[in-house]
């Protein structure tokens, strides 16, 4: 995984978004490389203090680094883009754009770089997990249609992969740089050469495999190994999975997007698990034992004498079983009320109400007082 973000901003896990924005902004001046003319080192610190903040400023993002950072067997396990400065770098800018904000502009900035992307557009695909292979964890395998570069032409889109010249007007880079001065100030900006079509090349002859597209359409395999405790709106990344690039570059990103299914028995939130466990009359009343269901088996739990409808029941390190840790399963229960009684029954019922004394109810005992001496009327007057 990549160098800790929380470490790149020197900021607790626990930092609030103030904590961050601060740290990101005194980071970023003392780092910026406009400061730091030819600093490599500079340079390569400002890179991660933006990564770090690109990732830690978005609750969503942070959300889903927290649980790669707690899961490190998952893989690339997090938010879009990547968290470790995936395509696209700081998110659109340049050194310059993010210096504009910092500084209002001066040490020569002045504008956001328009640079034409050659890495290949990211593929993101939905895929449904039922509730219990996302709490234990599986192997899935996705198939989907992208673009996959030609093996005819390498990429290139040129007949065999040599049949073109570089574009001699951006000298091969795709890009050409425009720089306006107005006194005081400077914007630079890159836009995709207009001779070549930002691919640094000309082609002389296409190649009849792609057209000269570079890519071609394909169905693709691939296996994920899902970890433990995976949730809705999490999801996971495959470098280099996405479609090809147009320009010959890296080929994008796969982004699966996981949908967890609802359980007939279970909820969770975060590596909790909840279960409501009807019991009858009697056991809340002279306890008993139940079973209850775990992600892998029944267990037998107590119900304490006089339980109410209601009670939290705690089983701990029965949840959902992660590489940070385990997390707890919590019964609710509650008391089901018999319908339909039969005539005698209801007797029985009736028989044993004038049986039982009201100072054996705790919270109608209470309740009778605090009304009695109120209003000098007795709530219950049947019970002795």
């Amino acid at each position: 995984m990549a160098k800790n973000h929380y470490e790149t901003l020197g900021v607790q896990k626990t930092a609030t978004q103030d904590e961050i924005k601060s740290a990101y902004r005194k980071l970023a001046r003392q780092y910026h490389p406009d400061l730091h003319p030819n600093d490599e080192e500079c340079a390569k610190k400002f890179k991660e203090i933006n990564e770090a903040n690109e990732i830690l400023s978005d609750p969503d993002k942070r959300k889903q680094y927290d649980f790669e950072l707690e899961n490190p067997g998952a893989g690339s396990f997090g938010g879009f883009g990547g968290f470790g400065g995936g395509q696209g770098g700081f998110g659109g800018g340049g050194f310059s754009s993010i210096f504009d904000d910092l500084m209002g502009g001066f040490f020569g900035g002045g504008g956001r770089e328009d640079s034409t992307s050659k890495a290949g557009k990211s593929i993101k695909i939905d895929l449904d997990l039922s509730f219990l292979d996302a709490a234990k964890g599986c192997k899935k395998e996705v198939k989907y249609v992208r673009d996959e570069p030609c093996k005819a032409c390498r990429s290139t889109g040129a007949k065999n992969g040599t049949a073109y010249t570089p574009c001699s007007k951006c000298n091969g880079e795709g890009t050409i740089q425009y720089v306006n001065s107005n006194g005081f100030f400077r914007t630079v900006s890159r836009k995709a050469c207009d001779a070549c079509s930002g691919k640094g090349k000309i082609i002389q002859e296409r190649c009849s495999s792609c057209n000269g597209k570079g890519y071609q359409k394909t169905t693709t395999t691939v296996n994920l190994d899902i970890p433990a405790g995976a949730d809705t709106g999490s999801y996971m990344q495959k470098r280099g999975f996405g479609n090809a690039s147009p320009f010959g570059g890296p080929a994008g990103d796969l982004i699966v997007e996981f949908r967890v299914l609802p359980h007939k028995i279970f909820k969770r939130k975060n590596f909790n698990l909840y279960v409501d466990l009807p019991i009858d009359y009697k056991t809340a009343v002279l306890g008993g034992k139940v079973k209850v269901p775990t992600l892998d088996e029944t267990i037998e739990i107590e119900i304490p004498e006089g339980t109410e409808h209601g009670t939290q029941l705690l089983v701990r390190n029965k949840g959902i079983k992660t590489q940070r840790g385990t997390g707890h399963l919590y019964v609710n229960v509650l008391i089901e009320i018999p319908t339909r009684l039969s005539k005698k029954q209801k007797q029985m019922l009736e028989d044993f109400d004038e049986s039982v004394e009201i100072k054996q109810c705790e919270n109608m005992k209470k309740y009778s007082d605090s009304v009695e001496s109120l209003y000098g009327d007795k709530p219950y007057k049947k019970k002795k």
